[in-house]
């Protein structure tokens, strides 16, 4: 089983997920590990939460292991640090997170990972042309596929809107903090999609997060040209996608080939 088993870690904003994941049918095996996302969100914390949690039950065991992080990556090393400590700039993820947890590490960034699972086992399968995942959690992430091939590190949750940050109007942390209903919500929501649509002209957009699990609740008020639906991986999707990413890693590192292949990120 262990070949063809990942371990796949989400680090979100609040939540740190980690799970065993079966990569030719995208579940997740055995038990899903959570733990908080330590308050200071430094390196040493971080690192220290994830091999505590990955120690715990049966993660240990798989031989492969996949970090989705919630910041640009390239080689591994952490380039920006929006809902991070500045203290990760320039550090290499994939090391510090390898050395702690004794194997190998693939990391990506966090809503890259959501896209990919949410492309290869959930809403997104078979869906051609250019689909974008956002992801509405302590920030906006973002994923980019066209026709299956993912482009990493889009980070088109940055924008300008109204000379604010399309994250301190559209996030689920911009609804609580700001309090607002659903419906006004929707609105934020729907004038970032009208400006995402004008960019890069999406034929779905898929958005996730913890709020996908109630898209009632906020889809029904949105209306804009691409189709937009609920991510149906739900919390799972980050481990997914960390997981799929890990075993293609290893298979060539420099390029991933696959239903979709990834570039170097």
């Amino acid at each position: 089983m262990a070949d063809r088993t990942a371990l796949g870690i989400d680090v979100g904003g609040t939540t740190i997920k980690a799970g065993v994941v079966n990569l030719k049918t995208g579940e997740v095996v055995g038990k899903r590990l959570t733990a908080d996302t330590p308050r200071e969100r430094t390196p040493e914390a971080m690192v220290e939460t994830v091999a505590k949690l990955v120690k715990r039950g049966g993660a240990a065991e798989a031989p492969l292991c996949g970090v989705g992080f919630p910041a640009v990556i390239k080689h591994g090393v952490v380039t920006t640090a929006s809902n991070i400590d500045e203290s990760w700039l320039g550090t290499n993820a994939a090391q510090a997170f390898g050395d702690a947890i004794g194997r190998p590490v693939a990391v990506l960034n966090d809503a890259d990972a959501a896209g990919i699972a949410e492309v290869r086992f959930g809403v997104g399968r078979g869906v051609p042309g250019v689909i974008a995942m956002i992801t509405l959690g302590t920030g906006i992430g973002t994923a980019l596929l066209v026709e299956g091939t993912l482009v990493p590190n889009t980070e088109l949750g940055h924008f300008k809107l109204n000379g604010k940050e399309a994250d301190d109007l559209a996030s689920n942390r911009a609804r609580e903090q700001l309090d607002l209903g659903w419906d006004r919500w929707a609105r934020n929501i729907e004038e970032y999609l009208d400006a995402l649509d004008r960019l890069i002209w999406p034929d779905l957009v898929i958005v996730g997060g913890g709020v996908s699990a109630e898209p009632e609740k906020f889809l029904p008020y949105i209306r804009v040209r691409p189709a937009v639906v609920a991510a149906t991986l739900g919390n799972d999707a980050g481990i997914i996608g960390a997981a799929l990413y890990a075993a293609e890693a290893q298979q060539k590192p420099t390029r991933v080939r696959g239903p979709y292949a990834l570039g170097e990120s």
